[in-house]
């Protein structure tokens, strides 16, 4: 059986951005921590939430590379002389990745009460018409 491909479509020409997205989105983040939400707040806006209980501001950072929203969470050494009974709070270390859209940007983020809040917008996109003028052959 043969993979079928966006770029065998005859009538979908320069579409292989496209099929290296999908392929990377289907490899990126499917771990399921730490748990997150990603939800449409307009026509133009999306929160992506993500729970980072045990995380402090300084433990997180965000980094968007090559259309790739990049989460990453490192654990500090500040519970080395702490004896847990029972640990039930994750703390390891993690990276969520998001694929971005062409013309989604990262607007702001925001911690409260444990949770990171991303806020992405898409940009309004501008309608071009052009004419190609026939050459007479």
């Amino acid at each position: 059986m043969t993979k079928m491909t966006l770029g065998s479509r005859p009538f979908l020409l320069g579409f292989e951005q496209l099929e290296r997205m999908v392929e990377q989105a289907a490899k990126s983040g499917t771990e399921g921590y730490p748990p997150f939400n990603i939800e449409q707040v307009s026509d133009r806006a999306y929160r992506i939430t993500l729970a980072v209980a045990g995380f402090s501001d300084d433990d997180l950072s965000i980094t968007v590379e090559d259309r790739k929203l990049v989460v990453r969470g490192r654990n500090s050494d500040k519970d080395d002389d702490r004896i847990f009974l029972h640990r039930g709070i994750a703390g390891r270390q993690f990276m969520k990745s998001f694929v971005l859209a062409d013309g989604v940007e990262v607007i702001g983020a925001a911690t409260e009460n444990g949770l990171l809040h991303i806020d992405l917008e898409r940009a309004e996109p501008n309608t071009v018409v052009q004419t190609i003028q026939i050459r007479k052959g």
